[in-house]
């Protein structure tokens, strides 16, 4: 089993910068693929990036390509999400998520390809 708990969010202006942080237990976090989705009020929870279990292979939604960088640390049991350029429609919360069954090599953007999920973070971007 895998325990998921995000932090790092915040309230920032346009343009400003965020790092989230979602840290992991469990004995199956290295060999995990993991993901950042997020929901805004009223909408589904939609992909935002995910990571191979080394870190081999990233996927980013095509909003944030350019502005995001996920990234782990498997010695620390860490994933982290850092995001610039923000703007007011990445306002939302955001999700850690874990794969923790069979490697199938894909981008697993969706949340029903993903087994543990955090409590998520509330990331609140103004104008």
């Amino acid at each position: 089993q895998v325990q998921l708990e995000e932090s790092g969010g915040g309230l920032v202006q346009a343009g400003d910068s965020l790092r989230l942080s979602c840290a992991a237990s469990g004995r199956t976090f290295s060999s995990a693929a993991m993901g950042w989705f997020r929901q805004a009020p009223g909408k589904e929870r939609d992909f935002v990036t995910s990571i191979s279990w080394n870190g081999g292979r990233t996927y980013y939604a095509d909003s944030v390509k350019g502005r995001f960088t996920i990234s782990r640390d498997n010695a620390k049991n860490t994933v982290s999400l850092q995001m610039n350029s923000l703007k007011p429609e990445d306002t939302a919360v955001y999700y850690c998520a874990a794969r923790v069954r069979y490697n199938t090599g894909g981008s697993y953007a969706t949340p029903s390809e993903y087994d543990y999920w955090g409590q998520g973070t509330q990331v609140t971007v103004s104008s």
